[in-house]
């Protein structure tokens, strides 16, 4: 059984990020100590949290039990794979060389092609320097969102390794960053057209235990309907 004692999480109920970390904790079932920081109201810029990550961008892990206690692990990506190393049932990048790079290649193209353009810094600037008002910020996310989206569909329609995940029977970080994309669009109420494989994929997501506990309005935090 994982040591459920030993990790605080720098988190916030929103970011797509945060629940990339939240589904793989689950799924390992490790319950870190949450610790939250108000993006809303601009704690990540706070001297404090800066400490932790001179980026301001959540999420942040500390692994209190290592060699070198309170250097945060940051990056959603970097810290599944530090969870995936340190429990690694269920393994959440495939066995073989090509299957671990597939699924990286399909995590990446989400975490690292997409989710960047929307995150509130981007927001924060377009709106100080380029003026950007509420409708043009919304038609911002619709085209990166739909940009992303439209590429991922394309490879998992067309691509033999695609399953009933994003590869093959069992879920890998693929599925993760996808479901993250997917969940922080509906906060946003933004809907993109014609992904008929990736609904699919996220319609089994969505009956695993580990993505629907993460879901954002069940965090500590998510406004109350």
């Amino acid at each position: 059984m994982a040591d459920t004692s030993r990790f605080e999480l720098y988190s916030f109920w929103r970011t797509s990020a945060t629940y990339r970390v939240r589904v793989a904790c689950n799924l390992k079932g490790i319950s870190p100590t949450e610790r939250n920081v108000n993006l809303d109201a601009g704690e990540q810029r706070g001297e404090a949290f800066l400490k932790i990550n001179p980026m301001g961008a959540i999420p942040a892990l500390i692994d209190t039990q290592a060699d070198m206690p309170h250097t945060p692990i940051t990056q959603s990506l970097a810290i599944l794979e530090f969870l995936d190393e340190v429990y690694p049932t269920p393994a959440l990048l495939p066995a073989d060389p090509h299957g671990r790079a597939r699924v990286r290649s399909l995590a990446a193209m989400l975490a690292a092609d997409t989710h960047p353009l929307i995150t509130p810094r981007v927001k924060k600037y377009l709106v100080a320097e380029a003026k950007f008002d509420d409708a043009a910020w919304r038609a911002w996310q619709i085209q990166w969102f739909t940009t992303g989206l439209q590429a991922v569909e394309q490879r998992l329609a067309n691509e033999p390794g695609t399953g009933s995940f994003c590869h093959g029977e069992s879920v890998t970080t693929a599925d993760i960053c996808l479901a993250s994309i997917l969940v922080v669009m509906r906060v946003f109420k933004i809907e993109v057209p014609n992904i008929p494989t990736i609904q699919r994929i996220m319609a089994h997501c969505e009956k695993q235990e580990a993505f629907a506990k993460a879901a954002p309005a069940l965090q500590a935090g998510a406004p109350q309907a």
